[in-house]
């Protein structure tokens, strides 16, 4: 069973930007697991944002587009997500996810098995 954790939360302005990270550890061949993140605002269901595949493919979110990136560094064990141009919108607990099995695409939530604790972002306007 893969252990994910989360880091890099925090409290920032409006337009400013952020950088999550998750650490992966237990399970060999990370590099051929799609990566996620996922978030949930208070009172809201849990949604993909964005993830990227064992090749480096990358999807994400209407809503975060041109302004979210995820990355990956496979020989740390380790995936992503900088965030830029904020919104108060973009506040929630943020959760990295890995994918139930090798080689999937990642653009479906169902694609992901595997959870972090998640990490607060609050973004103030």
């Amino acid at each position: 069973q893969v252990q994910l954790v989360e880091s890099g939360g925090g409290l920032v302005q409006a337009g400013g930007s952020l950088r999550l990270s998750c650490a992966a550890s237990g399970r060999s061949a990370f590099s051929n697991y799609a990566m996620g993140w996922f978030r949930q605002a208070p009172g809201k269901e849990r949604d993909l944002v964005g993830s990227i595949t064992w090749s480096g493919l990358t999807y994400y979110a209407d809503s975060v587009k041109g302004r979210f990136t995820i990355s990956r560094v496979n020989n740390k064990n380790t995936v992503y997500l900088q965030m830029t141009k904020l919104k108060s919108e973009d506040t929630a607990v943020y959760y990295c996810a890995a994918a139930r099995v090798p080689y999937s695409s990642g653009s479906s939530p169902a694609a992901f098995g595997s959870w972090g604790q998640g990490t607060q972002v609050t973004v103030s306007s």
